[in-house]
């Protein structure tokens, strides 16, 4: 397999979206990579586990939604990318994160793609669960970052 380098902007399903939070880069970006936090503070998240550091050829298992998945982080760039991705259930997703600091604070915009069998069976059923899921991902790390800022 090719490692990405991008989400699969051929996939039936992708889905981005953006938020602006005032709060500093770091503590954002300390939030988003402490994988093992995520559950403090990401409710849809249960379970999630990585063994050291978020960092390029890492795995890590997490839960959200009642659906697990081991995903690997496939580029790092530190306090500004990350893309990670995993098939599990049949549904490849690749998941980018860029940040960015404004005036304010940083803009934290997302993308995802899903592809697979069970995508291509019910791609607007999907394409919702997908947008819900990173709208609630993007309002939590909001919630959290600037309650800590």
């Amino acid at each position: 397999m090719t490692v990405p380098t991008d989400v699969d902007r051929t996939a039936p399903v992708i889905a981005v979206h953006e938020i602006e939070i005032e709060a500093p880069l770091d503590t954002v970006w300390r939030l988003h990579t402490d994988v093992n936090a995520w559950p403090t503070w990401q409710t849809e998240i249960t379970d999630a586990h990585i063994e050291g550091t978020l960092e390029p050829g890492r795995s890590f298992d997490w839960t959200s939604y009642g659906f697990s998945v081991t995903s690997t982080v496939y580029e790092l760039d530190e306090r500004s990318r990350v893309l990670w991705g995993g098939t599990s259930g049949g549904i490849t997703g690749v998941h980018e994160w860029l940040f960015s600091e404004t005036p304010n604070g940083v803009k934290v915009t997302t993308s995802e793609s899903f592809s697979g069998e069970p995508v291509e069976a019910d791609a607007a059923g999907m394409q919702t669960v997908l947008d819900t899921s990173l709208v609630a991902w993007l309002g939590h790390l909001k919630a959290a970052a600037e309650s800590s800022a």
